[in-house]
């Protein structure tokens, strides 16, 4: 056979099981208006999938889609240094324009608060903590932790994350702020603890609680699926779960996207988003963090108020729905954490953690020298 394409078929996606179907077209030995389906050996498959660029075997259009699309949300170091060029360096460059620091523009963000009330909104992974290649291992600093506490006392405070809030508190372990776990679906208030040293949480809004038999029930097809890819893991974040490929061999992220695509067919209430190296699976309700965050301002006496100004600080393409509300607003300002140019609803920007650390810290001291002035 020559010239031929070997497509792994969207039409019966099994790679759970032992034999995945593909079709083989633009052969003179089949019909080129009616492709034809075998079964191949999953090892098999995987092999040829491995050898696509030198056999010129294609993956299916949606699949190759999809995994553009994971890499473009997850840049590599290589893809970081690339700024080496002249040309890539007058993009980043115009992309600082655009995008200037917040550290830099400092003075205005703060000056255009004055007489008003800030109200922090914090994104987790990659923005209070480094992207780590074992999502269970991504702590924050003692030094970040402190700042977060600093920045609870003197402005309302929330942290608006993928995570469950369960997890995302045991990293943080700061009990005078909000949490908005699940992309923002589950959303509790300060906690506080009882005479018995128990804390008393409060429970504000679970927009999608009818969900999560469903997400139990995909996160164990999933853990079963994906246990023969190397360095895939589930995480179950109660009204919405992530499959982390942070860990997986690029070649084997077709497969990857595969398995969760052919389970989500018979799940069509639920969506596939992505993020930095992680696939994002969550009801399809009209619900995400810029819904959190207007929410969470509305609870807080702030939903038509000109006398505020939200502070959202995120890395993530999650964020750029928050992002995309404060445009909305007029009011407020987004900063993305990234040290490559991206497409953003943004103000600002900060490179990495570390000048999150520092923005937040001349924050909480700029918000007491006003105070010591009054």
């Amino acid at each position: 056979m020559t010239n031929q394409n070997v497509i792994v078929s969207d039409r019966k996606p099994i790679l759970g099981l032992k034999t995945i179907t593909v079709s083989v077209s633009n052969s003179p030995l089949f019909s080129n208006s009616f492709p034809t389906y075998f079964n191949f050996p999953r090892r098999k498959l995987l092999k040829l999938l491995e050898a696509a660029d030198k056999n010129n075997l294609v993956v299916a259009p949606k699949i190759t889609s999809m995994i553009d699309s994971m890499r473009d949300s997850s840049p590599t170091r290589l893809r970081s240094s690339s700024y080496d060029s002249v040309s890539d360096n007058d993009d980043k460059t115009s992309w600082i324009v655009r995008f200037p620091s917040a550290l830099n523009m400092f003075d205005e963000i703060v000056n255009a608060a004055k007489g008003k009330q800030i109200v922090m909104f914090l994104d987790y992974d990659g923005t209070l903590s480094p992207i780590v290649e074992d999502p269970d291992k991504a702590f924050i600093t003692h030094e970040m932790r402190e700042v977060v506490k600093d920045v609870a006392s003197n402005f309302p405070t929330a942290i608006v994350t993928g995570r469950s809030i369960e997890k995302v508190r045991s990293f943080v372990q700061v009990n005078e702020i909000y949490y908005a776990g699940s992309h923002g679906m589950d959303i509790e208030g300060p906690t506080n603890e009882n005479s018995n040293g128990q804390s008393n949480e409060r429970v504000l809004f679970q927009p999608a609680r009818e969900f999560l038999p469903m997400i139990e029930k995909v996160v164990n097809i999933l853990e079963e699926k994906t246990k023969w890819i190397p360095g895939a893991m589930v995480e179950n974040n109660k009204f919405c779960l992530s499959v982390h490929f942070r860990r997986v061999d690029e070649k084997r992220w077709p497969a990857l996207a595969e398995v969760v695509k052919s389970v989500l067919i018979d799940y069509p209430k639920l969506k596939l988003t992505q993020g930095r190296k992680v696939l994002e699976i969550r009801p399809t309700i009209k619900w995400d963090k810029g819904q959190a965050l207007n929410f969470l301002l509305k609870s807080l006496g702030y939903e038509n108020s000109d006398d505020v100004v939200p502070v959202y600080i995120g890395d993530d393409r999650t964020d750029e729905d928050a992002f995309k509300v404060l445009r909305e607003r007029g009011q407020g300002f987004g900063i993305l954490v990234s040290k490559v140019p991206k497409d953003t609803n943004a103000s600002y920007s900060l490179q990495d953690p570390s000048q999150v650390n520092k923005f937040l810290e001349r924050l909480v001291e700029w918000k007491r020298k006003t105070v010591g002035e009054e």
